[in-house]
Order: C-alpha cells, then sequence, then structure tokens
C-alpha cells in the first residue's frame, strides 16, 4: 500500500485495560487495517502508558505517515490538553499535559480527547448522527451514564450528565445499564421507570434534536428503546467500539490538517517534529 494519503488519520484510545490504535480512512470512518491492541500497563503512570502508546503510533508505517496527527482518546476529563481527573488509569494522570506527554513520545502533533467525547465525534462524522444539525447528544450506557454534547458539529467537551441529581439520586446510579444487571429489571421495566425519567430531565435541560445511545447495550437497543416516549428522536450508535478511534483521528486532523505528503516510501517512517 502506498504511503499516507491526505485522507489517512490515525487514532488511540487509552482505556483501562487496553490501549488500541489504528491508521483511519478519513474519507470513510473505517480502520484500514486491524487495530492494534497492547495492555495497559500496571500502574498505568504517564510515563508507562506514553512508551505503550508510541509504540502503536509506530506500528503503521505502510498506512499513515510519521507526519500525520495523532488523535487520543482518553477516560478522564481533558481540559486543554490537561487530564482534570483520572478514572481506571494511575492517579498521577491529574494535571499531566497529556498532550505535550505524548507529543513528546511519539515525535507528532497530539490532540488528546475525553474519550466519550472522541465517540460522539465519531458518530457525527460518520454513524448516527451523521450531518445532523443542531444539538446531538451521545450517553453511553454501561457502569455508569457518560454524555457527550455537539452543537451543530462542534463539540462541548467534558460533560458529565450521567451525574445530574434526579429525584434526589446521581442518575447513573439508577439509569446505567449495570443497575438494570444487578437489580434483575427486565428491560422494559429499566426503560419505562428509569430510562424514561432520566432522559426526560435531559430533555427539560438540553432539548437534543437526536439522542444517540452507545455502550455495549446500543447492541441490543431494540429491547428497550421502543418503550422510550421523547420529543428528540433516540437511536443507536453505529460505529460502537470504533468510534472513539475513529472521532481522535478525525479530531487530530481538523486541528491540526492533514499528515504532510511523502517523498516515497522511505519518509513513511519520518517523523515530523512538534
Amino acid at each position: 500500500m502506498a504511503p499516507s494519503t491526505p485522507e489517512v488519520g490515525l487514532g488511540i484510545d487509552i482505556g483501562g485495560s487496553g490501549i488500541k490504535g489504528a491508521p483511519v480512512d478519513l474519507a470513510r470512518g473505517t480502520f484500514l487495517v486491524d487495530r492494534l491492541k497492547r495492555a495497559t500497563p500496571r500502574p498505568a503512570t504517564p510515563a508507562a502508558v506514553a512508551e505503550v502508546v508510541a509504540q502503536i503510533a509506530d506500528a503503521f508505517p505502510q498506512h499513515v505517515a510519521g507526519s500525520a496527527p495523532l488523535g487520543v482518546t482518553f477516560p478522564a476529563v481533558i481540559q486543554h490538553g490537561v487530564a482534570r481527573s483520572a478514572a481506571n488509569v494511575d492517579a498521577s494522570w491529574v494535571g499531566t499535559d497529556a498532550e505535550k506527554l505524548l507529543a513528546d513520545a511519539t515525535g507528532r502533533q497530539v490532540y488528546v480527547v475525553n474519550d466519550a467525547d472522541a465517540a460522539a465525534v465519531g458518530e457525527h462524522r460518520y454513524g448516527a448522527a451523521r450531518d445532523v444539525r443542531g444539538v446531538v447528544l451521545l450517553t453511553t450506557l454501561g457502569t455508569g451514564i457518560g454524555t457527550a454534547l455537539l452543537v451543530d458539529g462542534h463539540l462541548v467537551p467534558n460533560t458529565e450528565f450521567g451525574h445530574l441529581e434526579i429525584d434526589g439520586h446521581d442518575a447513573e446510579t439508577r439509569a446505567a445499564s449495570s443497575v438494570q444487571d444487578r437489580e434483575g429489571l427486565s428491560y422494559e421495566r429499566w426503560a419505562r421507570e428509569r430510562l424514561q425519567r432520566y432522559y426526560d430531565e435531559v430533555e427539560r435541560l438540553l432539548w437534543p434534536d437526536l439522542i444517540v445511545v452507545g455502550g455495549g447495550v446500543s447492541r441490543i437497543a431494540d429491547k428497550f428503546l421502543p418503550y422510550l416516549r421523547l420529543n428528540a428522536p433516540i437511536v443507536p450508535a453505529e460505529l460502537r467500539n470504533t468510534a472513539g478511534i475513529v472521532g481522535a483521528a478525525c479530531l487530530a486532523v481538523e486541528r491540526f490538517g492533514p499528515a504532510v505528503p511523502d517523498l516515497g516510501a522511505e519518509g513513511a517512517g519520518t517523523r515530523k517534529p512538534r
């Protein structure tokens, strides 16, 4: 395969158990080759994670140029490239300039984004919310409730609408899919009693034009979405476990521009100074 074209980006997803990356065809929102996965180091300190990220970023020289920017998803609040929280990684990440750390480790321009935010961008550019104007809310139903908000395609970063207080409870402690499992609720009861109340409150506050439901439970959305009665359309995510990598790669290119064309195959592994 020829070296990177301007339509190819690079995305890496840092998770609590694994770090995954792939080159992304930005015309289609798909991986050019199978993603590469490495175990998240223990402890998941900034230096240890950065080393794994650099290995993955260098693993696709035949598909993505060394000058291509890198988009990285991270399980934390990310404010101007700095981690302000840390979920399932070492606490020493808090206050770390993640963008500078990973840029120094990889020799690339790096854009770091919250994992739910990256997934929402992937769904907007290529998936269930493609080209939707107005307010789009992504909710990930899993252990908790993750959220991301887009307005006319522009990301409003680091929203935490899963932690809204509703009826005296943190919303995710009543409506997350883990609660349905733990309490043995039927899908109908979970939808009618828990999700309906949550989404009613979200609609009252945000008036979204579209709600996208992500997380593993989105694969069986037909078991619970039909019971909801909302003003906005509510649909399952389409990209699923590729959304974060795709969205991060897209955001990096949108921020920094595409890779500088390589002059022959030897340039594919040459890094662009930060």
